[in-house]
């Protein structure tokens, strides 16, 4: 597959993260296969997700990753080009079986596809419910779903947050295949996912080397001031309440 768009970006988002001095930690990159479909199945806490994410792909033999986005990205004037340049995957939340179609054909033509089952970033920075998309998804290509996290991104642009000051952290843990036993709900599968998630979060924050009390990055259970999750809930019905609102006015 043809890549005129997506090897200059990625290029360009290298020296826009060398320029920032991000100090970028990948464990368990030797995960994603050399060749092949696989499903990355990633958390999200931050804007930046979809750059950030190619990362551990990009270093086991400059591999690329299609990202499922929402498709109102793709209507805009200057990132739908790209996004549509770099063979990314469209989804309409509203009627997502062409999506999962187009997702379901990348992976059996050997592509990696990148999911981020939360479907909104997550204001806790814990692992919200996820979809069960990257399960079928995976069963439906036979290929392997692969749990990754990245964390830091939220601090250079997240809800609320916007900061490129140089020098920040990013960790990333790219977990072991998930065995995908014939048989099996989805809905359990997808259950042992998010659970895989939740245990390499955890061991990602182990190794993240900035963690001051209180710090709005941090989640709450370990003394960082970002809502807890039955906080983070109300925040979003809010937030939802509010543009019901306006969108009824």
């Amino acid at each position: 597959m043809s890549d005129l768009v997506y090897r200059p970006i990625v290029v360009a988002a290298r020296t826009f993260f060398a320029g920032l001095g991000l100090k970028i930690d990948v464990v368990g990159e030797q995960n994603i296969p050399r060749t092949g479909g696989a499903v990355l199945a990633i958390n999200h806490t931050s804007y930046l997700d979809f750059a950030l994410g190619g990362i551990p792909a990009d270093r086991v033999g400059h591999r690329l990753v299609r990202f499922m986005a929402k498709d109102s990205i793709f209507r805009h004037p200057v990132a739908g080009p790209l996004m549509r340049g770099m063979k990314h995957i469209p989804v309409d939340r509203d009627a997502g079986s062409a999506a999962f179609r187009d997702a379901v054909a990348a992976l059996k033509a050997g592509e990696l596809v990148g999911v981020f089952p939360e479907a909104t970033m997550s204001r806790s920075m814990e692992i919200k419910e996820i979809k069960n998309g990257a399960v079928r998804m995976a069963r439906a290509a036979n290929v392997p779903l692969i749990p990754m996290i990245i964390y830091g991104g939220q601090r250079l642009l997240s809800y609320d947050h916007k900061d490129f000051s140089r020098g920040k952290p990013i960790a990333m843990t790219v977990g072991e295949p998930m065995p995908l036993p014939r048989g099996v709900n989805p809905d359990e599968l997808t259950e042992e996912l998010r659970r895989r998630l939740a245990v390499l979060l955890d061991e990602t924050l182990v190794r993240y080397p900035d963690k001051p009390p209180g710090a709005w990055w941090i989640p709450a259970r370990l003394g960082g001031s970002a809502p807890t999750p039955e906080e983070a809930l109300e925040i979003e019905a809010r937030i939802r309440a509010a543009k019901e609102a306006a969108s009824s006015d």
